[in-house]
């Protein structure tokens, strides 16, 4: 093994997170492997398939399934307040008709955290792997991917959590507090892209009156997330980020089903990870370090 110094930083975004699938094929086919992975959302979800060394999972999970009411249903959201299946995605999916490699996982080397929302303080948490068996890696997977209005919190331990991007949607600062100093981030918007104000963000009260953290969350994120990518672009110019993002907007929906528009952002992302191996491999060799921050293996 080459230890290379740096960190993975995985956004979120819906569906739109197949084109960070497609990111994350090109560099495992690349065999780059990063020691400290850390994901939101489907970023999460990504990134455990990256790490269990499951090249075709995302692919898979992301695309085939996208018609399957057990997967996603407009009937069931009005019936039951999900629109996701999220017992199917995180247990049938998982556990039976795409098994992920739980042995594997455990098993990996690198260092993995996935990004949840305490709803009751709406302050971001973070959960490693290392102290995560089988069944509770799943919820917290399920739960970083419970978006307001769509789905419904998940209990966790004694905390109420819903989708990690709410309170941390790039946790590039997470990542510079455990110790990285060379961070990879793969976003889903392109440059220059600015979140507005959520129209839904004056029914976040009414909707869970219980959880006066996640609503005063819910009502800065905007805010949170544009000083992020303003502090994003300050450093890539520095040089002190390496960030792999599609050049326009994807134009899928974060709930999309067209099959075709979701295997293209896929290709899209292996495309553009492929032409900035050269630079990446540039940006990773200038913090070479005995430190073990990545891993090429």
């Amino acid at each position: 093994m080459d230890p290379v110094r740096g960190a993975l930083v995985l956004e979120g975004g819906g569906l739109r997170g197949n084109y960070t699938a497609g990111v994350l094929r090109c560099l495992m086919d690349h065999e780059y492997y990063f020691g400290y992975v850390i994901g939101v959302s489907i970023g999460a979800c990504n990134g455990s398939n990256y790490v269990s060394r499951q090249p075709e999972r995302n692919r898979i999970v992301n695309t085939r399934f996208v018609h399957d009411p057990r997967f996603m249903s407009y009937r069931r959201l009005l019936r039951s307040g999900e629109l996701f299946g999220m017992n199917f995605i995180f247990d049938t999916l998982p556990n039976i008709l795409v098994p992920f490699d739980f042995k594997a996982f455990h098993a990996s080397p690198q260092r993995f955290i996935a990004t949840a929302t305490d709803c009751e303080s709406g302050k971001a948490v973070y959960y490693e792997k290392d102290g995560l068996a089988d069944a509770a890696l799943l919820t917290v997977l399920k739960a970083g991917c419970s978006l307001p209005f769509l789905q419904r919190p998940v209990r966790f331990g004694d905390r109420i959590l819903m989708d990690g991007g709410i309170a941390d949607a790039v946790p590039l600062q997470k990542s510079m507090a455990d110790g990285n100093t060379r961070h990879v981030l793969v976003l889903t918007r392109p440059a220059g892209y600015r979140k507005g104000t959520s129209r839904l963000a004056g029914l976040i009260r009414l909707r869970y009156p219980r959880y006066k953290g996640l609503a005063r969350s819910f009502m800065t994120r905007a805010r949170r997330y544009n000083h992020t990518m303003d502090r994003i672009d300050r450093l890539e110019t520095a040089g002190t980020v390496f960030v792999i993002r599609p050049d326009a907007a994807l134009n899928v929906r974060r709930t999309e089903t067209d099959v075709r528009k979701l295997e293209a952002i896929y290709a899209r992302g292996y495309d553009d990870a492929a032409k900035r191996l050269a630079a990446l491999k540039n940006y990773l060799a200038a913090a070479a370090s005995p430190q073990q921050d990545a891993i090429r293996i």
